[in-house]
């Protein structure tokens, strides 16, 4: 290991390199390495003529607000088993981000298992995720599909709904027009739609099969898109039909929106949950960031605020919010808000539905009607990222 370690992006042999650096790092193939390749960025460290880590980025926007905010998304990566323990993922993500903050990226998204690496280099859940199961008998007995027509396939129309949704969302990808194509491909995904007779299409849901070890198979459910209750009821209840060859319905983590459709409709309550690793937010530019997001049109409001940094001190600001849209600018007055990095992130994601909830996570205010404010400023709509990269 004395060999010097350097970064750089990857070129044609680096991306094979890396391809097998991944498989043994994580002890399986990494599909999304391959069915990326077009779309993402991948940054590598070299030490000698060796790959040692890396992983993929994508610059994509994120929904908050309601208007699209340039994300860096960072997946796949790793760092070689013999070299952990040196800090270098801590120095890999730092190259892996510089070339998407380059390109426009003000705020970043992570999904990994290692939670407190992600906090440490200033990433924060803003809400917890789940994975939910049930069975298709226990979905066929409580739900109704009414009058819903129900057709196979994705269109346009069908789409167009998923954006309009994601919209009401922070968080959801503003899917770009190759991000439909991946994900089929690499999971050999079934779209449904869902209408009224002579309506348009108000439901979406993308299923995945594997087979069951003894007879039938799984269902696993990858969008669940709903314009309304009586369309994720139709939704929940055409799932239910599949009884004949599946026991199980699976609703991969986070897909199932935070509403308590499937729960409040069940006759009988025995679906399992499992918890699984959150999606982390971090602020990457902090004035860009609160200009580019949506922001609610009946608040006017002007908050001085503290954000603490990770490495040390503080800067004060003065967020101004007018009309629907917002700054943040550098000021001398007295902080009435104090919040770390962390905390920033999961209030811009909505992530503090009260001001209990804040003061319980640590955010200091001088008021309650000032942190109020502060958090009415976000919660307009609710944290869900459904997506997954």
């Amino acid at each position: 290991m004395n060999q010097q370690l350097t970064f750089t992006p990857a070129d044609d042999n680096l991306w094979e390199q890396y391809d097998q650096l991944a498989t043994r790092a994580y002890g399986h193939p990494i599909g999304d390495i391959t069915h990326l390749r077009e779309h993402a960025d991948l940054q590598v460290a070299i030490r000698g003529s060796r790959v040692v880590a890396g992983g993929l980025g994508l610059l994509v926007d994120q929904f908050f607000g309601g208007a699209p905010v340039p994300s860096a998304c960072l997946g796949d990566g790793c760092v070689a088993p013999e070299e952990r323990g040196d800090h270098l993922a801590a120095d890999m993500t730092a190259n892996r981000l510089r070339p998407l903050i380059d390109r426009g990226a003000v705020i970043s998204t992570i999904v990994t298992s290692s939670t407190g690496y992600a906090r440490r280099l200033g990433w924060e859940a803003p809400v917890d995720v789940l994975a939910w199961a049930t069975s298709t008998d226990d979905l066929r007995r409580s739900f109704i599909s009414e009058d819903f027509e129900v057709e196979h396939g994705l269109t346009d129309a069908a789409e167009l709904l998923q954006q309009q949704l994601a919209r009401q969302w922070n968080g959801p990808v503003h899917r770009p027009t190759w991000w439909t194509r991946w994900k089929q491909d690499k999971s050999n995904l079934t779209a449904y739609r869902f209408a009224r007779p002579g309506h348009t299409t108000t439901g979406l849901l993308t299923l995945a099969t594997k087979r069951h070890e003894r007879h039938g198979m799984i269902l696993v459910v990858h969008d669940f898109w709903a314009a309304d209750q009586p369309t994720a009821a139709a939704m929940l209840a055409f799932l239910g039909r599949h009884n004949t060859r599946a026991r199980t319905i699976e609703f991969r983590r986070g897909v199932l929106p935070p509403y308590p459709t499937l729960l409040h409709g069940l006759r009988h309550h025995r679906p399992t949950a499992e918890a699984w690793h959150p999606w982390m937010l971090r602020i990457l530019d902090t004035p860009d960031a609160i200009r580019l997001r949506g922001w609610p049109t009946d608040l006017t409001a002007a908050v001085p605020i503290e954000i603490e940094n990770p490495a040390g001190g503080s800067a004060r600001w003065m967020l101004q919010i007018e009309d629907g849209a917002a700054e943040i600018s550098p000021t001398h007055i007295h902080a009435q808000v104090t919040l770390t990095q962390r905390q920033l992130a999961v209030w811009y994601a909505g992530g503090y539905r009260s001001t209990t909830a804040a003061r319980t996570a640590g955010v200091h205010a001088v008021s309650d009607d000032t942190l109020a404010t502060l958090v009415r400023s976000t919660t307009q709509f609710e944290p869900w990222l459904p997506d997954h990269f």
